[in-house]
């Protein structure tokens, strides 16, 4: 029962990023982007250690190489 509700959530799932491509690729950007305005923001303590470690522009980064490769397999 479980594993036919994954598997209809996985093929809504490629068929709407195979609808909308370059949604994850613009998220990766989006996210790259926030973490440049983080580096800007004065040091508080949340804010500062994602600047610190940009995990942002790592998540950015993954999800728009995922994307591409999304992408380029769906479409």
């Amino acid at each position: 029962m479980k594993e036919q509700a994954m598997v209809e959530r996985l093929k809504k799932l490629s068929e709407f990023l195979a609808n909308h491509r370059g949604l994850p690729v613009l998220l990766g950007v989006l996210l790259v982007v926030l973490n440049f305005i983080l580096q800007l923001l004065p040091p508080w303590v949340v804010i500062g250690w994602l600047a610190d470690v940009n995990l942002l522009l790592h998540l950015g980064i993954i999800v728009g190489f995922l994307g591409v490769l999304i992408g380029d397999a769906l479409g």
